[in-house]
């Protein structure tokens, strides 16, 4: 079996093809052959270091595909069901292993590409949009970086329920992507909170989602309306630094919040229902998943530096 393997810490070279046996599902466990990968920014820290994880390192959460090999103890699974999931472990292969209670079965319709570019911006975009904060329809929300995977899902999973969404983005392109996504406006990171409250005539928007971090935070903030929400998923500009709690009451009893995706799928229950509702988005056709670049599992690295270039949109996913 071809799987992409780290020997050590490094740039995106450290990442190279190599041969490896073929592994086996434990019980409770599924064995799938890889039809496509998702690539994460969390594989590019681990990589480089940023992240602590044991080397040789294949790297990978996220992948769909066809099952194999079932289990002991693995009911609703059969080999040859087209499953998909972001929470197996190195899925940089041709081959992976997955808990049978960690994925999902496609339904028929759903393209393998697709099911793999899903699942972790699909599944944030899903919590976030009903569960980390609930925007009411009517209600103007500013979502960033609105030409990114995230974003564009998030966009569409808000405007579906009737929320008005305005969005910043950086190039031409991004904000055509943007607005394709169905966001009222698209507005420059440069005098967004201005912007905002242009555009809400001087209220402020009921929720911020934030996945950039450092460089947006205290706008973000004066974005917000009166008891609004800043929903801090992210931190690609870097963390936030410590801040005064007292600016919340200042700003007009803001709220922020800190949430990740393990905490928002608690129970199997509550994965199938994320899902079913993804799943059912794009099926009616209100839901598109773009994939922004394919590379082939081999070229990894390359897969690596666009990403992290941030040239990219949508999502990138490894095909073996």
């Amino acid at each position: 079996m071809r799987a992409i393997v780290a020997e050590r810490a490094g740039d995106p070279e450290v990442l190279e093809l190599r041969e490896l046996p073929e592994p086996a599902p434990g019980p409770g466990e599924l064995l799938v052959r890889t039809a496509a990968t998702g690539v994460n920014f969390i594989e590019t820290y681990q990589r480089s270091g940023a992240y602590r994880v044991g080397f040789p390192f294949t790297p990978g959460a996220e992948a769909s595909g066809r099952v194999i090999a079932v289990g002991a103890g693995v009911a609703g699974f059969a080999v040859g069901d087209l499953i998909t999931t972001a929470e197996a472990r190195a899925t940089y292969a041709e081959q992976f292993v997955v808990g049978a209670d960690r994925a999902v079965r496609v339904p028929e319709g759903i393209a393998a590409d697709t099911a793999a570019a899903l699942p972790l911006q699909g599944l944030t975009a899903h919590y976030l949009s009903v569960s980390a904060a609930q925007p009411q329809p009517g209600d103007t929300v500013l979502v960033h970086a609105g030409a990114g995977g995230v974003g564009l899902l998030l966009t569409q999973l808000l405007v579906r329920r009737g929320v008005r969404v305005l969005t910043t983005a950086s190039t031409p392109e991004k904000r055509a992507l943007s607005r394709g996504a169905g966001a009222d406006e698209v507005i420059d990171y440069g005098g967004f909170a201005e912007r905002v409250r242009e555009l809400t005539g001087g209220e402020g928007v009921a929720v911020v989602y934030d996945g950039v971090g450092k460089q947006t935070f205290d706008d973000s903030l004066r974005s917000l309306r009166v008891r609004g929400e800043l929903v801090l998923f992210g931190a690609a500009s870097g963390p936030v630094p410590p801040f005064d709690l007292q600016r919340l009451n200042a700003g007009g009893s803001l709220s922020v919040t800190r949430p990740s995706m393990g905490h928002f799928l608690r129970t199997p229950e509550e994965r199938e229902a994320r899902y079913r509702d993804l799943f059912d988005a794009i099926a009616d056709g209100s839901l598109d998943v773009r994939i922004g670049a394919r590379f082939p599992l081999a070229e990894a690295a390359d897969a690596h530096t666009a990403l992290k270039s941030r040239a990219t949109t949508g999502k990138v996913i490894l095909e073996p």
